[in-house]
């Protein structure tokens, strides 16, 4: 059974950091990709960074330079720090694992920035 779990949201004022982390089991976390998504309030979700199973990052450009993404693989989890948030950061946010034609998502974390 494949999960994914989410750690790390919560509430922060404008200007701090928060890390999220997502813990996997049942999957050959080192051979998925993964990336972490988000979605606000009337909004689609969307893509804010991806890391390959080489270690290959992709960020989102409305978080680059904000937002690093990471993997231990060790520890089969995958870690968002972010920093310098703002509110529009606001929302709940997603990770996913993908390999070929699979993908499997955690539940979310809300994570809300106060102006």
């Amino acid at each position: 059974q494949v999960q994914l779990v989410e750690s790390g949201g919560g509430l922060v004022q404008a200007g701090g950091s928060l890390r999220l982390s997502c813990a996997a089991s049942g999957i050959i976390f080192s051979a998925h990709n993964m990336a972490w998504y988000r979605q606000a309030p009337g909004k689609q979700r969307e893509l804010v960074a991806e890391i390959t199973s080489g270690g290959s990052t992709n960020v989102a450009d409305s978080v680059k330079g904000r937002f690093t993404i990471s993997r231990d693989n060790a520890r089969s989890t995958v870690y968002l720090q972010m920093n310098s948030l703002e509110p529009e950061d606001t929302a709940v946010y997603y990770c996913l694992a993908k390999r070929r034609a699979w993908n499997y998502w955690g539940q979310g974390t809300q994570v809300t920035v106060s102006s």
